[in-house]
């Protein structure tokens, strides 16, 4: 017969119990976000005020995106680290 091992029942009833709490933490947020996405879902594929649709904003976020990671390949080639590589990040994403 084994002889019990209060170490291993602690840590097998650790286990079990946090991955109860961690199911039911991810359950009690999906509910919520069933309730309230309807009304999150219909806003973003609402036109914006200047009559834009939900796709142009695709592909501003991909241009943004790709200017972005242009800047930061400038920001490398220059060697620009810390302050200097965020100000001259921002500044480059700034100009048109």
């Amino acid at each position: 017969m084994r002889a019990p091992r209060p170490l291993e029942d602690f840590r097998m009833r650790l286990f079990v119990a946090a991955f109860v709490l961690s199911v039911a933490c991810l359950a009690s947020g999906s509910i919520a976000g069933e309730t309230g996405g309807d009304a999150a879902a219909s806003a973003a594929s609402a036109p914006t005020a200047n009559g834009a649709g939900a796709n142009d904003t695709g592909s501003s976020d991909a241009a943004r995106h790709a200017k972005r990671t242009e800047c930061l390949k400038q920001a490398k080639a220059k060697k620009l680290v810390g302050e200097d590589r965020t100000a001259y990040v921002k500044a480059c994403l700034a100009a048109p």
